[in-house]
C-alpha cells in the first residue's frame, strides 16, 4: 500500500478496524463501447471471476432492459447463475431530471420490470437505482419517490464511486487503435483516483458521521471496469474492506436521508459540515484520448 494512502487511512481511523462495502454494478447487460474481439459476455464473466477471487458474495446488478439481446440475454443468465441479484435501472436508463414528463419516466421504470423479474425467479428484485443518480427536484422528486414506494421498491444509494464510466469509451478506442501507451496511462490515472477516492470517502465519513459507515460502491459493467476490477477490489481489501450485501449496508442509519448524487457529499451539505481537503488528482483528459484528431 502506498505510504500516503496508509497515512490517510490511519488518520481516518480505518487502517486496522476495517469497513463494509456493498458492490453494485450499473447498466447490465451493456455499458459503453467494446474493444475489438471483446463481447458483452466476456465483460460480465471477467467481473464474475473478480468477484469470486476477492470474496464478493453479492454484486447487485442494475438492468437497463432495452439493452438486452433478448429475454434470455447471456449476461443476465451468467450473472444469476453466479448467484448475484438483479434490480431495475429503468428500461432505457431515462434520467428523471431530463425526462419529458414524470409519466414518461414512470412508464420507463415499469417497462424495465418484466425482464428483471423473469431472471430473479421469485427472489427479491425490488431495488431501484436512479439513472445518473438523478432524483429530480421539488414535486417531481417527491412524486417519483412515492411512485417507487407504491411499487415496493427500495432505492439503491451510492457512497463510493471511481468514475469508471469516464474511461469506458476511451479504453475501447485506444485498444482499437493499438495505442497501448494510452491504455497504460489511463489505467494508472484511474487507479491513482481509486486510491484517492477510497481514502477520501473514509475521511469524509468520519467527518460527517463521526464513524466509518458502510459504503455502497457504484461501478459499471464496462470493458475498462472489467480489466481494472481485480486491482480495484485488491485495493479495497488492502484498505480494510469487507464485502457485504446491499441490504446490509443500507440498513445503517446513515442511509435514512433520501437524495441524489453521493450520500456523504449530500449529507455534508445538509449538515453544513466542512469536508476534509481533497487530494488533487493527476490531470489527464481521458475522454479525449484516442479520439479523432487527438494526438
Amino acid at each position: 500500500m502506498k505510504a500516503w494512502l496508509a497515512a490517510l487511512l490511519l488518520a481516518a481511523g480505518t487502517a486496522h478496524a476495517g469497513f463494509d462495502v456493498a458492490v453494485t454494478v450499473d447498466d447490465l447487460p451493456a455499458h459503453g463501447q467494446l474493444p475489438p474481439g471483446v463481447t458483452r459476455l466476456d465483460v460480465a464473466e471477467a467481473h464474475l471471476r473478480a468477484f469470486r477471487q476477492f470474496g464478493v458474495g453479492e454484486a447487485f446488478g442494475f438492468v437497463n432492459a432495452r439493452k438486452a439481446e433478448s429475454e434470455s440475454d447471456p449476461v443476465l443468465i451468467a450473472w444469476r447463475k453466479a448467484g448475484h441479484p438483479l434490480g431495475n435501472h429503468a428500461y432505457s436508463h431515462m434520467n428523471l431530471g431530463r425526462a419529458e414528463s414524470l409519466a414518461a419516466w414512470e412508464a420507463d421504470v415499469v417497462a424495465g420490470e418484466p425482464l428483471v423479474e423473469k431472471h430473479m425467479q421469485g427472489a427479491d428484485w425490488k431495488w431501484f437505482r436512479y439513472p445518473n443518480l438523478s432524483v429530480g427536484d421539488g414535486e417531481r422528486r417527491d412524486a417519483a419517490l412515492a411512485f417507487l414506494k407504491s411499487r415496493g421498491y427500495r432505492v439503491a444509494d451510492v457512497s463510493l464511486a471511481f468514475s469508471d464510466w469516464d474511461y469506458t469509451d476511451a479504453y475501447a478506442r485506444c485498444k482499437a487503435a493499438g495505442n497501448e501507451a494510452a491504455v497504460v496511462a489511463m489505467t494508472a490515472h484511474y487507479l491513482r483516483g481509486v486510491d484517492i477516492s477510497i481514502a477520501q470517502a473514509l475521511a469524509e465519513s468520519k467527518a460527517v458521521y463521526g464513524r466509518t459507515i458502510p459504503l455502497v460502491l457504484l461501478t459499471h459493467v464496462g470493458a475498462f471496469s472489467a480489466v481494472t476490477l481485480p486491482e480495484v477490489l485488491s485495493r479495497l481489501k488492502a484498505a480494510g474492506a469487507r464485502f457485504v450485501p446491499l441490504a446490509q449496508a443500507q440498513a445503517d442509519p446513515a442511509y435514512g436521508r433520501f437524495g441524489g448524487g453521493s450520500l456523504i457529499t449530500r449529507e455534508a451539505r445538509a449538515q453544513n459540515t466542512k469536508l476534509p481537503a481533497r487530494v488533487a488528482a493527476d490531470v489527464l483528459d481521458v475522454k479525449a484520448m484516442c479520439a479523432a484528431g487527438s494526438r
